[in-house]
């Protein structure tokens, strides 16, 4: 097998057989094959093969593993050989381009209460970056009658899981872990009888019950791994083995591990990197059957009318769900841009219309292109997008010309449209908030903005026309979920990539040692909502810029300059007689390379891993912008 073609290929499949041969050869392309191999496996065997070959491409030293490691805890009810073998193995084949490494810690069998509650324990020692959790699914019995009050029922089922989310709370407080906890299988026994639904005593309900009240009151620290859903959907009687159970204490089935391995893998790789934002989407044989120029309005296939355009239909029902909760919209597609835009504006049956899309490119260039200005016209990076097509030829042609953008190829056949676009796992919110609703429209005004900047005199002109006002306000409980995303999605507008979770956001709140505040800026056009993060470490009589990160979306409209404003007044009330900020490079920030000295900062070291600067409070001269101030932070007005 020639190793190069693997490497070519992006998300190219390999199998068991190919990686042991570029194994045998010593070819560093056994990662990728390992990643593509480790992704498309389904069953027991075929995952422990490819992690024993994993094992010896380290021993022997091949290169192009190893690029992030993670330290996993894991705990619970059940034996927790061999499933941590396959998570070991699900979590490397995470990575984008190379591969994970895991530390891991092993609790006893049935003995993570104690080992959670000692704060002398080995867990705590370990040191976990995150926790998985198996709760014991023997307790999970409702204990009275079946004919027990349905209040009594659910009050058992709410302490119980209460209680393993109490259990979360003091992992999470004493070691920082984010938390990933299994929730109950379904019971899949026949046993009471159809009457396992007139009561919340049955084990069916009560599980079922148990596990909703998990979801609905997990702090953000806690991210479900949905054992109940996946085993709904794979069957719940294949889930699990009683002779596994009773002979090794295995709580799933050998290939159903497999399935709890990787929705572990990627709760853990949703940790260390956003979803996506932006759905970039063919349109003939795409969204509509047929070819818009060739047959015309009346000639695509859209709609209920016969099998084919209600599926087409179908898929773009998928599409809208997802804009609801924040993904952008756009097209990018060979055609006419009257031809193209049609539809969307007179067909009847059609479920987006242009007011859905952000940026609609309809023309001859290649699609490579066409997505280099969806980014350029959005201001998002270009691996923010994921673009969907029916033609293979096309889907490759975007890999080879822009292998950040991940690429969905649809295939034949429109009734897997759907599906295959609700099962990608790439659009997946670790939550969502209330901008998120809003970012569609949100990104359909900066194309309003633009469209103004492009037609205005000058600068000082447009910004002046924009209207624009803004309310800076102290971190606050209700802006927490919005903050903490913001800090681990921007990548751009981010001078020190410093990541935190939503709990260690919520502390900065409390934290006298901080302050730490974001930015809200409305326009004529709208409300884009919340834009800016800052958070600033005082010591002694120095303010230092622990994080500054912006929406790229209000670059060049005098936002940083108020911010700026903001840190120095802030330094000055603390009594801080000096600012410091620091940059730190990553892949992406470059564009706030000079940040600090366009905002007056003055360079005083500066090495390859980071550029400090400084300023003094005393002479400071606050930048008038055209910005409407509403509301300073900590203000109490």
């Amino acid at each position: 097998m020639n190793s190069e073609a693997i490497l070519a290929a992006p998300g190219s499949k390999a199998g068991p057989e190919d990686v042991r041969e570029l194994l045998a050869a010593r070819s560093a392309a056994v990662w990728p094959a390992l990643r593509a191999a480790t992704r498309a496996a389904t069953d027991f065997s075929t995952v422990l093969s490819l992690a024993t070959a994993r094992k010896k491409a380290v021993k022997a030293g091949i290169p192009g593993g190893g690029d992030k490691t993670i330290r996993l805890a894991m705990a619970g009810g059940s034996s927790l050989y061999p499933l941590h073998e396959l998570i070991q193995q699900m979590i490397g084949a995470a990575s984008s381009s190379g591969w994970w490494d895991t530390e891991l810690w092993k609790g006893d069998y049935d003995n993570y209460i104690a080992e959670i509650l000692d704060p002398e324990s080995e867990l705590y020692t370990f040191r976990p970056d995150v926790l998985f959790l198996i709760p014991s699914i023997q307790r999970c019995v409702y204990p009275g009658p079946l004919t027990d009050p349905p209040q009594q029922q659910q009050a058992e089922a709410s302490k119980m899981a209460a209680d393993l989310l109490d259990l979360c709370r003091v992992v999470h407080d004493r070691s920082g872990a984010e938390v990933i906890l299994a929730n109950f299988l379904p019971a899949a026994e026949f046993d009471p009888g159809s009457f396992r639904v007139r009561t919340w005593g049955s084990n069916w309900s009560f599980r079922k019950l148990v596990n909703l009240e998990l979801g609905i009151h997990a702090p953000s620290f806690v991210h479900i791994c949905d054992a109940e859903f996946l085993a709904t959907r794979s069957g719940a009687a294949d889930s699990h083995d009683p002779r596994a159970w009773f002979e090794t204490k295995q709580l799933y089935s050998s290939d159903f591990s497999v399935e709890i391995a990787r929705e572990v893998a990627s709760l853990v790789a949703s940790l260390h990197r956003p979803s996506k934002k932006v759905l970039a989407l063919d349109l003939d044989n795409t969204l509509w059957g047929g070819v818009i120029g060739d047959d015309g309005m009346t000639g695509i296939e859209i709609g209920g009318t016969h099998a084919r355009g209600e599926a087409f239909k179908q898929f773009q029902l998928a599409i809208a769900s997802l804009a609801k909760r924040g993904v952008v919209l756009a097209v990018c597609s060979k055609n006419d841009y009257k031809n193209a835009a049609e539809p969307f504006e007179k067909h009847p049956e059609m479920v987006l219309r242009l007011k859905d899309i952000a940026s609609f490119q309809a023309n001859w260039e290649p699609k490579s292109e066409n997505l280099r200005r969806i980014a350029q016209e959005l201001n998002l990076g270009l691996d923010s997008i994921v673009f969907v097509d029916d033609n293979p030829a096309e889907i490759e042609i975007v890999k080879q010309f822009v292998p950040e953008i991940e690429t969905i190829w649809l295939g034949p056949d429109p009734a897997e449209y759907a599906t295959q676009l609700l099962n990608c796992r790439l659009f997946e919110p670790r939550s969502i908030t209330a901008d998120d609703l809003q970012r569609g429209e949100q990104y359909q005004q900066q194309a309003a903005r633009a469209q103004a900047m492009s037609s205005g005199t000058d600068m000082e002109s447009y910004l002046s026309s924009l209207e624009m006002r803004s309310v800076i306000s102290e971190f606050t409980p209700v802006d927490v979920p919005r903050i903490s995303q913001l800090i681990n999605k921007s990548n751009q507008f981010n001078v020190t990539t410093q990541r935190r979770t939503e709990a260690e956001v919520e502390a900065l709140i409390s934290d006298p040692d901080y302050y730490a505040f974001s930015v809200r800026l409305a326009d004529k056009f709208g409300d884009n909502g919340l834009i800016s993060v800052v958070i600033v470490r005082v010591e002694g009589e120095t303010a230092v810029v622990d994080t500054w990160l912006m929406s790229c979306r209000v670059l060049k409209r005098q936002m940083e300059d108020e911010v700026a404003n903001e840190i120095v007044r802030l330094a000055q009330q603390r009594g801080c007689s000096t600012v410091i900020g620091h940059y730190i490079p990553s892949e992406k920030n470059g564009m706030v390379r000079d940040l600090f000295p366009r905002m007056g900062f003055s360079l005083i070291e500066e090495t390859p891993e980071r550029v400090t600067y400084q300023r003094t409070t005393k002479d400071y001269e606050p930048t008038k912008t055209h910005i409407q101030i509403d509301r300073r932070a900590y203000d109490s007005n």
